[in-house]
């Protein structure tokens, strides 16, 4: 039994590769859920692999969980192809488009054919890993992700001016002009005009007694 080893990039990250080898009568399907135990994401999404040209360009369609319209069409199901039916040629493309409501696209090639299968490893198997598959949030978690990231951008007076209780050395240097933590009261403001009239000198009523002294 022949083995097909497929090297899968995201069409966006190249620096992301998985490369999983696969019997040759095995099915799409599962290769589909090979590739998401190797990046951590829920396999049971609507996703397809499309029959591609050297150059990315889908052809025919082969569907996991396709919609109704899909059906009506015929499309081929990944759960009945089988991947040996559609090899060509020895580097063969596929399109891999992975959840239709959030997709993510792949490019998968055939970089290898063994002759033989090692009868010690159950297939699929990742043969190889590199680089983290990139995160992907969905309606059960982009809430919580979303108020995290709100939180952790609330301003913080204090500490955004490097505050600690132990600078009040620097802030009685300040003379006052430092941070204010109460509000001034009205009483506070009508003993301040009493003191600027207060402090000059002292005006007796009897030097002003009758008109003639002014």
């Amino acid at each position: 039994m022949a083995i097909y080893r497929f090297r899968l990039t995201f069409d966006d990250y190249d620096e992301v590769i998985r490369e999983i080898d696969i019997k040759s009568n095995q099915t799409f399907e599962d290769l589909h859920k090979a590739l998401h135990r190797s990046t951590g994401y829920n396999s049971e999404k609507s996703s397809s692999f499309y029959v591609s040209s050297d150059h990315w360009i889908k052809g025919d369609e082969i569907a996991y969980l396709p919609n109704q319209k899909k059906v009506d069409r015929g499309v081929a199901t990944m759960e009945k192809s089988r991947l040996s039916s559609f090899i060509e040629d020895p580097h063969q493309k596929f399109y891999y488009i992975y959840n239709f409501d959030r997709p993510y696209d792949f490019h998968v090639e055939l970089v290898k054919i063994i002759l033989q299968a090692d009868a010690n490893i159950e297939y699929p198997v990742l043969f190889k890993s590199i680089g983290e598959a990139p995160k992907i949030f969905d309606a059960n978690n982009f809430t919580a992700a979303t108020t995290t990231a709100a939180a952790s951008t609330d301003f913080d007076f204090l500490n955004e001016m490097d505050f600690v209780p132990e600078d009040t050395e620097e802030l009685e240097a300040m003379d006052g002009r430092g941070i204010s933590t109460s509000s001034k009261t009205d009483d506070d403001e009508d003993e301040s005009e009493e003191d600027e009239f207060s402090s000059g000198d002292d005006y007796d009523a009897e030097d002003y007694d009758s008109k003639e002294d002014y």
